[in-house]
């Protein structure tokens, strides 16, 4: 039996993902940190396949102490697809940031995905059919204003899984690496970066994505063969492409 794995599945595109997936056949890991959000969704699993195999896994991922625990934990399971979806952003100047809150989405954006992509890698990257899917951003292609630490978080995520697919298609691995890159959709994210209880999407920001929606376009990057599916911030239009970023493979010590 094969599961896939969701972070952040507790809402938003982890959530709309995790059903999406299961309308699929996919047995599942959803982690997350609110439980009860969890078992609400492998109620709504059941309802979809009863058949399914739906693991749920609090946790917080920002804790650096739980990343490899998390992952030891999975170790029984046979793993296909990995989804480090867990992530959040702040809506504030590089001067006026509040730093605690930088620390933990540093620790959850970076350390968090890197390490969990790595023990996946190591561990599954000649399997065939196994693929790793790390959500970037738009904001991880162009840097935007009030949100330049989250943009250049989003950077690194896109830079390193872009270059992890690369890496993996030069060895001759049988594990794919792809980065999603959303613009601006209706979910949880800005309580979070605003630090406020209500947003409303409708009337305040002119174009965005349902979390549906971009569920649907994880599922158009998972069948392709492509490396990054980006939302176009002018157009909304999504996009299948070849990576980005330029790449060049060192041997010997030499650049080649």
């Amino acid at each position: 039996m094969k599961y896939t794995v969701i972070t952040g599945a507790s809402s938003g595109i982890g959530y709309e993902t995790a059903l999406a997936f299961a309308e699929r056949g996919k047995n599942l890991i959803l982690a997350a940190r609110r439980e009860e959000k969890l078992e609400e969704l492998k109620g709504k699993i059941a309802k979809i396949n009863q058949n399914l195999d739906v693991i749920v896994k609090p946790v917080d991922l920002s804790v650096a102490e739980n990343v490899d625990t998390f992952y030891e934990s999975l170790k029984n399971y046979e793993l296909e697809t990995w989804i480090n979806n867990a992530g959040f952003g702040d809506f504030s100047s590089v001067g006026e940031q509040n730093l605690n809150k930088i620390k933990s989405m540093l620790h959850l954006n970076i350390e968090a995905l890197t390490i969990l992509s790595s023990l996946f890698v190591r561990d599954y990257k000649n399997v065939e059919g196994t693929q790793i899917i790390n959500v970037s951003s738009a904001g991880g292609y162009i840097m935007i204003s009030d949100f330049v630490t989250y943009s250049a978080t989003k950077f690194y995520v896109s830079a390193f899984t872009e270059g992890l697919a690369q890496e993996l298609k030069s060895k001759g691995s049988k594990m794919q690496a792809k980065v999603l890159a959303p613009a601006v959709t209706e979910t949880e994210f800005e309580l979070r970066s605003l630090d406020v209880d209500e947003f409303q999407y409708e009337g305040q920001v002119p174009k965005f994505n349902t979390s549906k929606e971009v569920a649907s376009f994880m599922l158009d990057l998972y069948d392709s063969d492509k490396t990054v599916g980006i939302v176009d911030e002018s157009t909304y239009e999504f996009l299948l492409k070849d990576p980005i970023f330029p790449f060049r493979e060192f041997s010997g010590g030499k650049e080649s």
